[in-house]
């Protein structure tokens, strides 16, 4: 795991294996961002031209290395982009995206100086958050990982608000660690992470961390009547579990449930899915993994709110004792519904969490889920469809996510989409309705499992769950861990009574 730490010396001082400067896109050509004066100094303030002769531009992503002048600590400085020059401060999420470039560029380095524009702590903790998500490397299988992650990163402060800058180093450390732990989870082979197994680790972190952990099992389950969950994990060997992992501050004045979608594997049941759309399906318990990272960093950091995590666990398979298309479920609750495609799955076990978790009668429940692949049409691979039964909750949640460098995007709940699922002739709900919309219907379905005024919301994250494309900035190839900043920083919020 890779180390966070904060230093007032000089980038040319201390004593590291490599030291990173930003540049970006200057009116007249490559300039150096604030930070790398010391560095800037070494080179007899011709740091900017000698990278411009080596090409560098200061476009986002790129990263030129060059030996470290005669005097300096560090053998190496490795210049990184932040894109266009601002006319003031450079914005949290270019800081964010430089360092990962930076920590992913430096793999096989002991311990690296980030010399970035830093100087409030909102800037350290971005360049802090940023480095340690870009240093992230998933290698549980492989005999030899070619180059190790960046063993330790220290961001270079001024010794002016130095404790202020600690503070957000620690509190990046949180957040990046748990997404970190999240995204393993997403990367671990299905045959590994099933739902017993993904509890056990909700238990482990549970005692760890002094969260409340509660697991129900196939007995549980059937007893309970959680029959959404039972009917998508009957056909597998491995049984389905809805897990709660509760955190709970003396002081608090507001209490949020986050209710994860928690397939650890999709093959569609009965509705098999095809060649080509079943081999990254061990994602599909992303919004569980995010849920449940966003409760224990919400811990780490010892927010003023309860927040309660809902893993709805479960594995979609095909087999003789598996849902077929026809069955009809009685949901949690009492609800029945009428299963059309099994491959419909994610929105049977959220519905029978979130009708449990509105029992505790929470002020805002937000479920979290690789619905759609029409989200995914609709959106894209890097943005997640907001959609609620109250528009300031959306508006708010969108603009969380904004804040944190989370693209979303508002969607709505049109009514007339809600006609083709109640018009089941056998049952109260179909778990289909209209081909198009479709990540819209899937909401609406979902809307009919929450209680009379209680505030909810739910989060698409299919497109960007997992990235099948190269890595970019500090997100890396695979699981992403997204929605985990903006859960974390809707709970602060609500914390801080806003």
């Amino acid at each position: 795991m890779t180390a966070l730490s904060v230093s007032t010396s000089s980038a040319v001082s201390l004593r590291a294996d490599a030291v990173v400067v930003g540049v970006a896109k200057g009116p007249k050509g490559l300039v150096v961002a604030p930070g790398a004066e010391a560095v800037v100094e070494a080179f007899e303030g011709k740091l900017a031209e000698v990278l411009t002769t080596l090409g560098a531009t200061g476009a986002e992503g790129e990263a030129v290395k060059l030996p470290a002048p005669a005097g300096a600590k560090a053998p190496l400085v490795l210049a990184v982009g932040l894109g266009a020059a601002p006319e003031g401060a450079f914005g949290a999420e270019e800081l964010r995206r430089a360092a990962g470039v930076a920590a992913r560029t430096l793999a096989g380095t002991k311990k690296v100086a980030l010399a970035l524009p830093a100087t409030a702590a909102d800037e350290v903790e971005a360049v802090a958050l940023g480095g340690l998500l870009g240093a992230y490397s998933f290698g549980s299988y492989k005999g030899e990982v070619a180059k190790a992650p960046v063993a330790e990163l220290v961001v270079l402060v001024e010794r002016k608000g130095s404790k202020d800058a600690k503070t957000a180093v620690e509190r990046a450390a949180a957040i990046g660690e748990e997404m970190n732990r999240a995204r393993d989870l997403i990367n671990t082979a299905p045959n590994d992470l099933n739902p017993k197994s993904f509890a056990a680790i909700a238990q482990a972190a549970g005692k760890e961390h002094g969260l409340k952990v509660e697991v129900l099992d196939e007995k549980a389950l059937a007893k309970g009547g959680f029959g959404g969950i039972l009917g998508v994990g009957v056909g597998s060997a491995n049984p389905p579990r809805l897990v709660k992992v509760a955190y709970t501050h003396p002081k608090a004045k507001a209490s949020l449930a986050f209710v994860g979608k928690g397939i650890t594997y999709d093959s569609g049941g009965i509705s098999l899915k095809p060649a080509g759309h079943n081999e990254t399906m061990k994602c599909d318990m992303s919004g569980a993994a995010a849920v449940f990272a966003a409760v224990v960093a919400a811990k780490r950091l010892g927010l003023q709110v309860n927040v309660t995590a809902w893993l709805a666990l479960a594995e979609n398979m095909p087999s003789g004792s598996a849902t077929r298309p026809g069955d009809v479920l009685r949901m949690y609750g009492g609800k029945t519904v009428e299963v059309l495609n099994t491959d419909a799955e994610g929105r049977l076990v959220l519905a029978d969490a979130i009708v449990r978790a509105g029992e505790e009668q929470p002020d805002v429940i937000v479920d979290v889920a690789t619905l759609t692949g029409a989200m995914v049409l609709a959106l894209g691979t890097r943005t997640f469809g907001v959609m609620a039964n109250d528009e300031a909750l959306r508006t708010r949640l969108h603009e969380t996510a904004g804040a944190v460098g989370e693209a979303s995007w508002p969607m709505p709940l049109p009514a007339d989409l809600r006609k083709g699922m109640v018009e089941s002739t056998v049952a109260d709900l179909a778990n289909m309705g209209e081909r198009m919309g479709g990540g819209l219907v899937a909401g609406l379905f979902l809307q009919e499992f929450v209680a009379e005024g209680l505030s909810w919301a739910h989060l698409d994250i299919a497109g960007p769950a997992f990235n099948e494309g190269g890595p970019h900035g500090y997100t890396p190839k695979g699981g992403t861990a997204s929605a985990v900043r903006t859960l974390v920083r809707f709970a602060e919020d609500t914390a801080a009574g806003k």
